[in-house]
């Protein structure tokens, strides 16, 4: 089973979650808003895929105080998940960050 971290709300995530579905996989979203992360999946996030995991493009981003921009990467996503870069997809123990070309190749051919 995979699981799709991001949320509900999130077009990339619903995209992703029906492309897997329709490739046969068995996917479960966990949405990040409604069911946070815990510390030592953040820290494991983090250290497969360091900062880029903190959408810092993100309208959630711009609108974070400075302060809370400054703390570091645990921290903000612990306390804003919805600044993650959406979706991590867990495909048994193999994480992707992302629905772009080469997680798409990766996970659907």
């Amino acid at each position: 089973m995979m699981v799709l971290y991001g949320l509900a709300t999130c077009d990339t995530c619903r995209k992703a979650l029906a492309a897997l579905k329709s490739a046969g996989h068995e996917v479960r979203l966990h949405d990040v808003r409604s069911e946070p992360l815990l510390p030592a999946q953040i820290a494991g996030f983090l250290a497969c895929f360091g900062d880029r995991l903190v959408n810092r493009a993100s309208t959630t981003w711009r609108g974070l105080s400075d302060s809370d921009r400054k703390a570091d990467s645990a921290t903000l996503l612990a306390t804003h998940p919805v600044v993650m870069k959406r979706p991590v997809i867990d495909a048994r123990g193999r994480l992707h960050l992302g629905f772009g070309p080469e997680v798409r190749a990766a996970l659907l051919e």
